[in-house]
């Protein structure tokens, strides 16, 4: 075998290791976030198919010809997308529990328009994005996304795609991620229930009495209470979600 074949087929296994990994970094939570520059998730990513190519299994690759090639390559960016897109599901489980939080605490009023319809809800939503995005590194689980990663070849075998099983797993990750947000915000949905109730019953004692001007201040002080009490648990708990997917990507 002369020199340029062993080259060229080195260099090919670290084109589908790069073609997996570089997808998978476009949505990767904590790699994969607006606030990183294009050209540094281009960087994270050509450094980690160096450092993982030897681990990968991939081999030599013998270069058939550029339609042989190809399909391979397609094949290895599909499977790092569904990755990256199946993790950001996953990840946007505790976006939607701040929306909800945000409409239960009443920052997210149409009648308010000092504090805008949305612009509460988006708040809430992006402060617990931002911490989970901290704690993502904080507490070494972008160690776990990098070993998913090279487990992904034991999984997801170079060359090989089951497209049915993504659909499926794809599905069970909004349903997951539905159920988690819907969890995170169950505490919200009582303190709001209790005190709708509360202010109803008042109101009906009291019928001269500002329910909207009194209610709006109460709602707003007990759901931040409430989220600077349940904050800790609710992040804990949605990582916990992510490690327990990155183990063996199925829900």
């Amino acid at each position: 075998m002369e020199l340029e074949e062993v080259i060229l087929g080195q260099l090919g296994g670290f084109i589908l290791a790069f073609a997996r990994m570089g997808a998978v970094m476009v949505f990767l939570p904590g790699f994969g976030e607006r606030q990183v520059p294009v050209r540094y998730r281009l960087f994270m990513a050509l450094a980690i198919s160096l450092a993982l190519y030897p681990a990968t299994g991939i081999g030599e690759i013998v270069f058939g010809g550029p339609l042989d090639f190809a399909p391979i390559v397609a094949l290895e960016i599909t499977i790092g997308l569904w990755i990256g897109v199946s993790a950001r599901i996953v990840m946007s489980a505790l976006q939607f529990a701040g929306y909800q939080i945000g409409y239960v605490s009443g920052l997210s009023n149409a009648l308010a328009p000092q504090t805008g319809q949305f612009e509460g809800a988006t708040m809430i939503a992006g402060v617990l994005m931002m911490a989970a995005t901290a704690l993502i590194f904080a507490t070494d689980l972008h160690h776990v996304m990098i070993r998913a990663l090279l487990q992904s070849y034991e999984i997801f075998p170079v060359g090989r795609i089951v497209p049915g099983d993504l659909a499926e797993q794809i599905v069970a990750a909004a349903s997951a991620s539905f159920y988690v947000g819907l969890a995170l915000s169950a505490p919200f949905y009582v303190m709001g229930l209790v005190l709708n109730v509360g202010l109803g019953l008042a109101n009906r004692m009291m019928p001269t009495l500002p329910v909207f001007f009194v209610a709006a201040p109460v709602l707003i002080a007990s759901g931040l209470f409430v989220l600077l009490a349940a904050a800790p648990t609710m992040l804990n708990w949605h990582l916990q979600e992510m490690a327990d997917w990155l183990e063996t990507f199925t829900f």
